[in-house]
């Protein structure tokens, strides 16, 4: 990802700094990085009902070998300008660190925010108010007959192989700060071109996401953040309070833009570790957690249903966002790992943990701790 569009998006929402950096396990709340969360944005409230993360620290000695070099865990978390980490055993947090940060921080999730609505969009199948991801989206937006995304399937849409031409370097830049002036991002979407055909390739393309969420809010009749908070915050069992930012119309963006604690975040890595179900009930269906973290084409091993997937048989997977904002599962070691970055990675030249190479070496430092907190237990 391009230095400049990390530092634009960074500009454009208005992240600030309240206190100076400081590093604790367990900082007071008060100790904390305030970005200023946008105002287009509407509140998703948390359950009644919090799913328990105890706390029960432990020593991690991580090391790990990537591009010939050997580092730790702390080098990792300095390089890549860490400001939230968080490491679960099951429902331990056997690691919990802040950088000018606190618990009850609300990061910007960037594009993790896709994860969301891979699995608001599992849930309003499973419900039989979206018929099959083999639908062309058109059945549920005709606003967007005779666009690019006329003929598109909702599952070329989940594996970003739509077909619309896009480049995520500056169109996704452009999107976002029409979004701050309250335009409307699906007259947008009306007006995309196809640029080759669905369904043969890969193109990651943030507007994929936003039409998603969109078709989820016209299926269920419900606004998109609502039924996040009803279909997937609440009953995931989410402590904390949420945003969620929306255009001019009052659509939720669904490719980005939760602003969300980390411990939160954890919560939804956790649910999908546990195959969708939290406090004992289904929450995604368990069928649609299994598709969605496997390859989506034979083109693209390492994407699925809006989940980046870590090869070589593991069968770990992640969301990723802008800068270096992750959710790590691994479900064979029971591991989850959160990691919220404001300003991206320091010295690679680039701003941040988003390309190939950098989700490379993040996978690599993923599946060190993960490894360390099964050979600690």
């Amino acid at each position: 990802m391009p230095k400049g569009l990390l530092a634009a998006c960074i500009a454009a929402t208005a992240v600030t700094f309240a206190f100076p950096a400081t590093t604790a396990a367990a900082p007071p709340a008060s100790v904390r990085y305030a970005p200023a969360e946008p105002a287009s944005s509407d509140l998703v409230r948390p359950s009644g009902n919090p799913v328990t993360l105890r706390s029960a620290p432990r020593p991690l000695s991580v090391r790990y070998t990537f591009g010939g070099k050997t580092h730790t865990l702390d080098d990792f978390l300095a390089r890549t300008r860490t400001n939230g980490f968080v490491v679960l055993d099951d429902q331990k947090i056997v690691y919990e660190r802040y950088d000018g940060a606190g618990r009850d921080t609300r990061f910007q999730s960037w594009s993790v925010g896709k994860s969301f609505t891979s699995a608001a969009v599992g849930i309003a199948l499973g419900e039989g108010r979206i018929h099959s991801i083999g639908d062309p989206v058109t059945r549920y937006l005709p606003e967007l007959r005779g666009s690019g995304y006329d003929g598109v399937s909702i599952r070329d849409l989940l594996g970003m192989s739509s077909g619309i031409e896009w480049d995520e370097r500056t169109d996704v830049l452009r999107t976002h700060l029409a979004v701050l002036r309250g335009r409307s991002v699906g007259e947008m979407a009306a007006r995309r071109v196809n640029g080759w055909k669905p369904g043969t390739r890969f193109e990651y393309t943030s507007m994929n996401s936003f039409v998603l969420a969109w078709l989820v809010s016209r299926a269920t009749g419900v606004p998109y953040h609502r039924y996040v908070e009803k279909r997937i915050w609440k009953p995931a069992g989410m402590a904390s309070t949420a945003r969620i930012t929306h255009d001019g119309d009052g659509e939720g963006l669904g490719y980005c833009c939760y602003h969300a604690t980390d411990r939160d975040f954890a919560r939804f890595g956790l649910l999908y570790m546990n195959n969708g179900r939290a406090h004992g009930r289904q929450v995604v269906p368990a069928s649609w957690v299994r598709e969605s973290t496997r390859p989506s084409a034979p083109f693209n091993p390492a994407y699925g249903l809006h989940w980046w997937l870590g090869e070589g048989g593991e069968g770990d997977f992640m969301a990723a966002g802008l800068g270096g904002q992750y959710i790590y599962v691994s479900p064979g070691k029971r591991v989850v790992i959160v990691k919220s970055s404001v300003s991206g990675s320091r010295g690679d030249g680039d701003g941040g943990l988003s390309g190939p190479a950098d989700q490379g070496e993040t996978l690599t430092a993923f599946r060190a701790v993960a490894a360390e907190v099964t050979r600690t237990r």
